[in-house]
């Protein structure tokens, strides 16, 4: 017997000593946010503003009142649902970076319908369904497009997805500026470069019906997919040709498993997500389409992709962590005078130290 097989490893001590809440996959992540929050703390008290007013204005932004928690977790559905398509491409070895696009070309199909399908007045709801279901078919023809880009000429799917996400930005701009398109009918020259509100009708429904908390049906709706993501990839058979061809395309191939059409479903899902993230945008909060709609949404999206590790729950998680970010980030803005730049600091310092916990936990799984 080896000295290994007498000796149980320090992981499994500390495992054993602590319990469930020693295990890194928990700590760790924990402990680099704590460490970043304490970064940038340090870097608020730097430039000579308050850290306690800094972190007042934070907490009233996130959790301050009912409007702060519904608009933060409003805010972490959409980051959510382009993780989801991040993870779903990711499970055949391919990158989608291009929920940004994706998150536009819904935004315009949404708007689009909204306020020229003539939807309003249609009966079961369908007044606010069918912009969102135009969104999802834009967003997934979005995606689509670097799939074919990739399986009929090998364009790699980050260039592709980075680069259709300049471009769906840029069409947006088009839209919004050219009253032929999707500008609101200009009255004077001070009037602005944006979209008419899309009517009542087509809004989202909110949870509560109350305005002062405006939690509306795209909370449920993004649980309801996360169920369907989950179960996807982890009880079906197509879930398990999405692995296949992402470990090996030759064998998949050969066992009868269509690389082309499973690149193409890859895509056009995770395109579809962020359509659907678009479209939430929207009719859910915004109500007007304008330059600038995405707002980062789609990049966001995707580091909580990245650092979820392929598993749903983890895109869930740090999607809430984002999203509460966010709104903190902005009422330390307006509230405590805290820059803009120095938010995104440190939101890239919880990303920077949550990829280094994500290194740390692999390397002590293998151990």
């Amino acid at each position: 017997m080896t000295t290994t097989d007498q000796q149980p490893s320090s992981a499994a001590k500390l495992t054993s000593k602590f319990g469930f809440a020693a295990r890194p996959a928990l700590l760790v992540p924990v402990l680099a946010v704590a460490f970043a929050a304490l970064v940038g703390l340090a870097l608020i008290a730097a430039i000579g503003v308050s850290v306690p007013n800094a972190l007042a204005a934070f907490i009233d932004g996130t959790l301050g009142s009912p409007y702060a928690i519904a608009a933060s977790i409003n805010r972490s559905t959409v980051f959510a649902l382009v993780g989801f398509g991040f993870v779903l491409a990711n499970r055949a070895n391919l990158t989608n970076v291009g929920g940004e696009g994706q998150i536009a070309v819904g935004g315009i199909a949404a708007t689009a319908v909204a306020l020229y399908g003539h939807v309003d007045g249609l009966p079961l709801g369908l007044a606010f369904i069918l912009p969102m279901l135009a969104a999802i078919i834009a967003g997934a023809l979005w995606g689509a497009l670097a799939a074919v880009l990739k399986v009929k000429s090998g364009t790699n799917e980050v260039i592709s997805t980075l680069l259709l996400s300049f471009i769906g930005v840029w069409l947006l701009y088009w839209c919004v500026q050219s009253p032929a398109l999707l500008r609101k009918p200009m009255t004077s020259s001070a009037t602005l470069p944006e979209s008419l509100e899309i009517p009542d009708e087509t809004k989202l429904p909110l949870l509560t019906g109350d305005y002062s908390f405006p939690l509306h049906i795209g909370l449920p709706l993004t649980i309801i997919l996360a169920i369907v993501v989950a179960v996807l990839l982890s009880k079906t058979v197509l879930g398990l040709r999405l692995r296949a061809v992402g470990l090996n395309p030759v064998a998949s191939n050969r066992a009868g498993i269509s690389y082309t059409r499973t690149v193409i479903f890859a895509l056009a899902m995770a395109g579809a997500l962020g359509g659907l993230a678009g479209a939430l945008m929207l009719q859910g909060e915004q109500y007007t389409l304008k330059d600038g709609f995405s707002s980062g949404y789609g990049f966001d999206g995707l580091v909580a992709g990245l650092l979820s590790r392929g598993s749903v729950t983890g895109v869930i998680a740090a999607s809430l962590l984002f999203g509460f970010m966010r709104s903190g980030g902005i009422n330390m803005e307006m509230v405590a005078a805290v820059p803009t730049a120095l938010v995104v600091v440190i939101q890239g310092l919880i990303v920077i130290t949550l990829a280094g916990a994500t290194l740390f936990i692999e390397r002590w799984e293998r151990k």
